[in-house]
């Protein structure tokens, strides 16, 4: 009961801002009208009395002030009421699509004693939260106390990663906590500290960001330019509520979150544990699979329709090479999670989607083309490795003596880099891909012209590699685009080519190629 009594003691703190807020811009006026009720009634200032003209001077001066005040007040009403606060985008999922989960959650909600989540949304991250649901405000009331009508239940929102890698009952020791906070959810104080929370942020735009930062990351706050004339006072009176309600904000989130955990304490409590363990090992195969397996696709436009069947493909084969659960075989004979779905592939489909918008944008085309994961290695790593050998192919061209362009054959290549022209390289592919490729900064750092040097070089060994030796494009689930020569996944390219491009020996990697059959005369297929 204390976490209960410390977060009603921090709603009430920033419901008294709110109401200080409100006293301030209503006592203005109301001094006004006792002066005027004054003047009238003879009490204050009659007409004629000696003291008439100092009180009318004072009356036109409170007068003025109540005015001001009135006015400042309704533009900030004005923009509480117009503020929309921030939802993460998510995909909606209805009773239909997913009657067993949410027969799951309404049990839990059942045996926590606490009120279910009103709709369940899904989440391309690994993450779980509530997410309150707009109530229906009076217009021109953005201080109002209480919402009428009776309150919605919040949303919940799941990461999606954790529904496919998951089993049923570890999905719902993770969620216990999560469900619990309905409670807070419903009490009124403090649902009505945090609309009023939410109205102040959204009327910065200073909320979280729309898209979730990568793996349950905090997204970066987004923050409008500062504004001029009434609007920047507006801003400015917001920023001192904000400000004044900044530690009781933080100590009720806090409290809230224990209070949801006592009340989940009793149910599943070793199964969380372990539930636990699997919400590490879902962000490592989750991060892996976002930036070295959709990233490459991405960038050719193109979205893998199936992020979270990969993700489940790529946590087997961590959990394989890592040997990171012992009873692995075991928990998978367990059902999983997304069973508790209708479609789950249709499901999959829709939240792979919406993290190709959230963590790369939409492509130049204006719209993707959807890809299985059949197709990937002809129609994501052969053409990735094409369009960086062409790119390669380009820069070369620019640096060629007299702009006389040449075939693109490994030995034109090998013959440059032996001569020294790494650097020159290096900085002509980074000229050229910040013209023509946009950045993914939610899921790659800056790379240096090395690096794009490296990454291209290898590219076009690996062109080549395919064109002359019998080699094919393949996918790894956890490093990405590879090399299969002779059935056998080649890992030892990168030496070589490190070598050939940062120190200008092509001995290494010219032996490489012997030893695998690869013509170097004979010109790549861009």
């Amino acid at each position: 009961m204390a976490a209960v009594d410390a977060a009603r003691a921090h709603a009430h703190a920033v419901l008294r801002v709110r109401g200080l807020a409100l006293a301030a811009a209503v006592l203005p006026a109301a001094a006004a009208v006792v002066l005027l009720a004054g003047r009238f009634t003879g009490r204050l200032g009659a007409p004629g009395s000696p003291d008439a003209a100092g009180w009318d001077a004072v009356r036109w001066v409170v007068c003025a002030v109540a005015a001001a005040t009135l006015l400042v007040a309704a533009l900030v009403a004005r923009s509480y009421r117009r503020a929309v606060p921030p939802q993460t985008p998510a995909v909606p999922l209805d009773r239909a699509q997913a009657p067993e989960l949410y027969r799951l959650i309404d049990e839990l909600a059942d045996r926590l004693e606490v009120p279910a989540p009103s709709r369940i949304a899904l989440t391309p991250d690994c993450d779980s939260w509530l997410e309150d649901l707009p109530p229906t405000r009076p217009a021109g009331r953005p201080f109002a106390h209480r919402a009428e009508g009776e309150p919605v239940a919040p949303m919940l929102v799941i990461g999606s990663p954790f529904l496919w890698w998951m089993r049923s009952g570890e999905l719902r020791a993770l969620l216990a906590p999560v469900v619990a906070g309905t409670a807070a959810s419903a009490d009124p104080d403090i649902a009505a500290a945090r609309r009023f929370l939410r109205s102040l942020d959204a009327s910065l735009d200073a909320g979280p960001a729309p898209a979730p930062g990568l793996g349950g990351a905090p997204a970066p706050a987004v923050h409008r330019p500062p504004r001029r004339g009434p609007a920047a006072l507006v801003d400015r009176i917001t920023r001192r509520l904000l400000g004044a309600c900044r530690a009781h904000s933080a100590e009720l989130e806090r409290a809230v979150a224990g209070w949801a955990s006592e009340q989940a304490r009793t149910v599943d409590y070793g199964l969380r544990i372990a539930a636990q363990e699997q919400v590490g090992l879902a962000y490592a195969g989750w991060d892996r699979l976002l930036t070295r397996v959709a990233l490459p696709a991405w960038r050719l436009g193109r979205h893998p329709a199936h992020l979270n069947a990969g993700v489940v493909s790529a946590l087997t084969e961590l959990s394989r090479r890592d040997r990171l659960a012992d009873g692995y075989g075991t928990r998978l004979g367990d059902r999983p999670a997304c069973d508790l779905l209708e479609e789950p592939g249709t499901v999959d489909q829709a939240v792979s989607l919406l993290a190709a918008d959230l963590f790369f944008g939409r492509p130049a085309s204006g719209a993707w083309r959807e890809l299985e994961w059949s197709d990937y290695p002809a129609e994501v790593v052969d053409a990735g490795w094409r369009a960086r050998a062409a790119a390669l192919q380009s820069a070369l061209d620019r640096l060629a003596p007299q702009a006389r362009p040449g075939a693109p054959t490994l030995t034109r290549l090998l013959v440059r880099l032996a001569d020294g022209d790494g650097e020159p390289l290096a900085a002509a592919l980074t000229a050229q891909l910040a013209r023509t490729t946009a950045p993914a900064p939610l899921l790659e750092p800056v790379r240096s012209g090395r690096d794009l040097l490296v990454d291209h070089v290898t590219a076009m060994v690996c062109c080549a590699a395919v064109d002359t030796a019998g080699a094919t494009p393949g996918l790894d689930w956890l490093d990405g685009p590879v090399l299969v020569l002779g059935g056998v996944r080649r890992t030892d390219l990168a030496g070589p080519v490190a070598q050939a491009v940062e120190q200008g020996q092509d001995g290494p990697l010219r032996a490489w190629l012997d030893a695998a059959d690869v013509r170097l005369e004979k010109p790549v297929r861009l």
